[in-house]
């Protein structure tokens, strides 16, 4: 099996692109040693603080983005970064190439009951100039690279850099991310979705009635029956989907009215859109398409709807 290292030179991957994304698989090798200690590590539990989308944080999502932020900073050709977990962005090194925006511990209720947790990163080109938020305020199609690793049994990583989808795993004997498939592919049809069924009541129409067929089965006018999955973890959601097929989705919601999307544009939707699309999967807000969006803050919100391409489409034909 080709390493990390071994497959982005064969790919003729930009070598300023390959020594970054070999820091954020870095980042990721030691995030996955503290998941895989626990308790034992010390990162279980809450710290008392909250970060600035309002949310309790974990102590091991404090440690997670102290550990990628400084690496980082170190790192001379990322000339600025953005977190879920910062208030504003962090400038780094002024004649760095690369804008790195991250979720360092997706789905981080998971962390105290020992279920998946992940790490995201979006990568885009620095604009000239200082690093200020507007330099950040890029569609995702603008998007260099992008990848998730997910701290479950095994650790895997996926990557795309615009030329198909990639899967590595984590070779715990050697430390390195070991190739496993070039050219993940999502199947275009499916019979299972993810979805918080417990907002349903909260839900537009249009989503009403696609999630309302699906549960009629074989018996209503879908003409099939449907499996539900949900993880809570996004990185877990969408690696179901790269690897077997599926829809995941958070749909706008009335639940708080002040919040009626869930999911952040910039360090999750487009990410994660840009590794479905490029594994021949759709990724839309039910409205247009995730990676068109022009952002208006680095924390900004949207609904999601991914994965294989003839059940999105179907979905979004609810949508109007």
């Amino acid at each position: 099996m080709q390493s990390l290292n071994e497959t982005l030179s064969r790919r003729g991957i930009d070598g300023d692109l390959h020594a970054l994304i070999q820091t954020l698989a870095q980042c990721a090798g030691e995030i996955s040693t503290l998941v895989r200690g626990g308790a034992l590590s010390g990162v279980l539990g809450a710290t008392e603080s909250e970060n600035v989308q309002g949310e309790t944080q974990k102590k091991l999502d404090v440690i997670a983005n102290d550990l990628i932020k400084n690496a980082l900073a170190a790192q001379p050709l990322v000339k600025g970064l953005a977190s879920e977990e910062e208030d504003d962005v962090v400038p780094a090194n002024a004649e760095g190439r690369f804008l790195v925006s991250f979720d360092p511990l997706d789905g981080s209720s998971n962390i105290d009951i020992n279920s998946l947790v992940g790490t995201i990163f979006s990568v885009l080109p620095a604009p000239t100039g200082a690093v200020d938020e507007s330099a950040f305020l890029q569609p995702g199609a603008n998007q260099v690279a992008a990848c998730y690793m997910l701290y479950g049994p095994a650790t895997v990583m996926a990557l795309t850099t615009g030329d198909g989808t990639l899967m590595f795993t984590l070779d715990p004997n050697s430390g390195e991310f070991l190739l496993v498939e070039e050219r993940v592919r999502i199947p275009e049809d499916t019979a299972e979705f993810a979805i918080n069924m417990s907002n349903q009541r909260f839900w537009q129409p249009a989503m009403q009635s696609y999630i309302a067929d699906c549960l009629k089965g074989k018996e209503g006018q879908r003409g099939k029956n449907f499996n539900m999955r949900w993880i809570a973890a996004m990185v877990g959601d969408v690696h179901r989907v790269l690897s077997r097929g599926g829809l995941f989705t958070y749909p706008q919601d009335t639940k708080n009215p002040a919040k009626p999307f869930k999911l952040r544009l910039m360090y999750e939707a487009n990410p994660m859109s840009f590794l479905v699309e490029q594994a021949g999967g759709v990724a839309s807000t039910g409205y247009e398409r995730i990676m068109a969006i022009q952002p208006d803050g680095i924390h900004q919100r949207v609904a999601v709807i991914l994965g294989s391409k003839n059940e999105v489409n179907t979905c979004l034909g609810y949508h109007g």
